[in-house]
């Protein structure tokens, strides 16, 4: 039975919706007192206290602090352990307009709560025995995603075939030692359940499923935090033009004027079953008499030091110049994986564009026309990635 620090027994309250106006709130408390304190705040129509009423069902009711009714709503008592933190909890239902909102949970604190620290639904949960650490890590990857990717992993049995893996591993791992430790204590008897062969054949098997389960991390760090990608290239070449298309907004300037950007800019891109964290970037060239056109260059180098995947773009309607080939001998001290991008396709393309020189430096290449086909460069982009 988990013992739960006495600590956290305290009754703690939260807004358990998101904040601003909305049709519905729900006010959380939890803990050994959750049910004295909705009671001098939650009186049920029905004349009972809620403490009579049934478990794990709404009662109407009227909502007050003092002898001043703030709202009416609804209340419900989850009796423990049944609840979601394994203690007593109460959850009532407001109007969610701003004030009433706060004006109820005011009332909460005042009759004896105490404001609930961010994640401590979470941790009691934990610390009650109700969830796992990657159970309670999956809600967090839950609240906070931003593609769909991120929703499956964090919403599948992904998360919980993780949690039964390496429960199997420790198991395994407790039993081989027990064994090994008893033939230790005890050498001249025969105590041990395992053979020496037995038990290194058991301990390498242990080392198997812990590689095999690091194999999944690359994969699943793409979809839950993100590959860090930049998009480079010589100055004016549609660096800025690609990420606003990527994004769906003009999140950076576009003109026709080399050295517009001078800062990095970053934003998070859904694409497909992955997250890209998409930088823009200055472009990059060996000499500028611009200082602060230098700063964002050697920002843009410093990104790409950092980069996970590198799009690097070339226009194919301008010849390959000797910018673009200072670019490709940066690039190939860069160890991120790189792909290039052959921009302004809708353009004839340029007698001069050496696209074998690019190729022989960057294999992986698509040609993109950012400024017509932005779905289409998602698409194709999605598939490269």
């Amino acid at each position: 039975m988990t013992v739960i620090p006495s600590d956290i027994l305290d009754a703690v309250a939260a807004v358990s919706t998101p904040p601003g106006k909305g049709g519905v709130a729900v006010i959380r408390i939890s803990g050994a007192d959750a049910l004295a304190v909705a009671e001098k705040v939650f009186f049920p129509k029905n004349g009972k206290s809620l403490g009579v009423c049934a478990v794990r069902t709404q009662i109407y009711g009227d909502i007050r602090k003092g002898g001043e009714r703030i709202d009416d709503g609804m209340a419900t008592y989850f009796a423990a352990p049944r609840s979601f933190t394994g203690e007593d909890t109460v959850e009532i239902s407001c109007h969610g307009g701003i004030l009433v909102t706060a004006a109820v949970l005011t009332a909460v604190l005042s009759a004896g709560a105490r404001m609930a620290e961010a994640g401590e639904f979470t941790r009691r949960a934990f610390l009650s025995g109700k969830l796992t650490l990657t159970e309670a890590e999956a809600i967090g990857d839950l609240l906070d995603a931003k593609s769909m990717g991120q929703v499956r992993l964090a919403a599948g049995e992904g998360k919980t075939k993780l949690s039964d893996a390496v429960a199997a591993i420790r198991r395994d791992l407790v039993e081989t030692l027990s064994s090994l430790f008893a033939r230790i204590d005890y050498p001249d008897e025969d105590l041990g359940d395992f053979t020496r062969e037995q038990t290194l054949r058991r301990l390498q098997d242990a080392r198997a499923r812990v590689g095999d389960l690091l194999t999944t991390y690359r994969t699943g760090k793409a979809v839950n935090l993100g590959i860090r990608t930049v998009i480079t290239g010589k100055p004016n070449v549609g660096k800025s033009t690609l990420y606003n298309a990527l994004l769906g907004k003009d999140a950076a300037i576009v003109t026709d004027l080399p050295g517009t950007t001078r800062d990095t800019l970053t934003d998070a891109l859904p694409l497909g079953d992955v997250l890209l964290d998409l930088t823009d970037t200055a472009g990059v060239r060996a000499e500028t008499q611009d200082p602060i056109e230098a700063i964002g260059i050697g920002r843009a180098k410093q990104a790409l030091d950092r980069a996970e995947l590198i799009l690097a773009l070339f226009d194919a309607s301008v010849p390959t110049d000797r910018e673009d080939e200072e670019l490709l001998a940066y690039l190939a001290h860069c160890p991120a994986e790189k792909i290039a991008l052959i921009t302004k396709s809708d353009l004839p393309t340029n007698a001069g564009f050496d696209e074998a020189k690019i190729s022989a430096a960057i294999p992986r290449r698509l040609s993109i026309s950012a400024k017509e086909a932005d779905e289409e460069a998602r698409r194709e982009l999605t598939a490269a990635v």
